[in-house]
């Protein structure tokens, strides 16, 4: 069978969950999740008193026709009222798979409570999900089916995210669910094909190793996300390096049955960048894995710099 063959076999088994109501979609996975806090929990929205604005770009799969390509965009920021620490954030997710597209555009705010020595914040994000399916790019034997797009068919719906969260001195956890309402997406003009995101779980935490050097520290995180569907695990570690002048890491990670990263990266004068190699594990060979960068920049607030309260995130960048 033909590459050529495969995608088109590919292409109507798509059009065909789609016509049956899909619910295998999960939100895409990325291998930086540690950079990209606020997207996986709105409670962490603000948290670092801090301009945040950060992007993750991932080519999966390369060397396959039609591969997975994603990239979302997040910024967040702190806000002050009456004295209590709140955050706001805003973002933008893009998840391209062979004529399949899922793009969603959110706002976020989280409230921040000093306790027990940390904080604990809760964050609610709403968002506007749109699905579209390239039909043009389908070969179909009956182009009449209504169950198999023959043109772009693309669709909208409303999303609510809600999460929480708690910081301490060296460590957090967090717990979300996105697409809390299970949305349902139309397609095209005839709404004859229909999408339906489930809700999806994440739990997330980490923790900060200090070691002798005061210079160097091993951070670790980790991530569970499901949909009671598909589940995806990942767990990592890095060795971190804060300068006067700037911090450097490298690390590595691994996602149980699925693969296993490397990892590099630094930040100077609050710009960050980072960069993930993901080799699969099984079905796909070593070449064929998934390059990943990270692009941020991080601005004090002087505004914002009361000296009470004052809290320092577990986050490496």
């Amino acid at each position: 069978m033909s590459s050529k063959q495969r995608i088109r076999i590919i292409a109507i088994l798509v059009a065909l969950a789609t016509s049956l109501s899909c619910r295998a979609q999960t939100d895409a996975a990325f291998n930086h999740y540690w950079v990209l806090q606020a997207l996986y929990n709105p409670a962490a929205s603000g948290l670092n008193g801090q301009i945040d604005v950060e992007g993750v770009y991932s080519m999966q799969m390369l060397g396959y026709t039609h591969a997975p390509a994603t990239m979302a965009l997040t910024a967040d920021l702190p806000l002050w009222f009456i004295g209590r620490r709140h955050g706001m954030g805003a973002g933008f997710i893009n998840d391209k798979i062979g004529l399949f597209s899922h793009k969603k555009f959110y706002l976020q705010y989280a409230y921040h409570h000093p306790l027990w020595g940390g904080r604990l914040s809760g964050g609610v994000r709403v968002g506007l999900l749109s699905e579209n399916f390239d039909g043009s790019g389908l070969d179909v034997i009956d182009a009449s089916d209504p169950a198999f797009p023959t043109s772009e068919a693309s669709g909208t719906a409303f999303d609510l995210d809600a999460g929480l969260r708690y910081d301490g001195r060296q460590w957090y956890a967090g717990f979300s669910v996105a697409h809390t309402l299970s949305p349902s997406v139309s397609l095209g003009e005839a709404k004859a094909n229909e999408f339906e995101v489930p809700a999806t779980f994440y739990l997330t935490g980490g923790y900060n190793i200090k070691l002798r050097n005061p210079l160097l520290q091993v951070q670790t995180s980790a991530i569970l996300r499901s949909d009671f569907y598909a589940w995806r695990a990942d767990m990592t570690a890095r060795l971190a390096y804060k300068g006067s002048k700037g911090r450097m890491y490298f690390g590595a990670g691994y996602s149980p049955t699925i693969s296993a990263s490397v990892f590099i990266g630094g930040e100077f004068h609050g710009i960050r960048l980072g960069y993930c190699y993901e080799i699969y594990t099984s079905g796909v060979g070593a070449l064929q894995g998934t390059h990943e960068i990270s692009l941020g920049y991080t601005t004090e607030l002087d505004l914002f710099k009361k000296g009470k309260n004052r809290h320092q995130s577990v986050r490496l960048l």
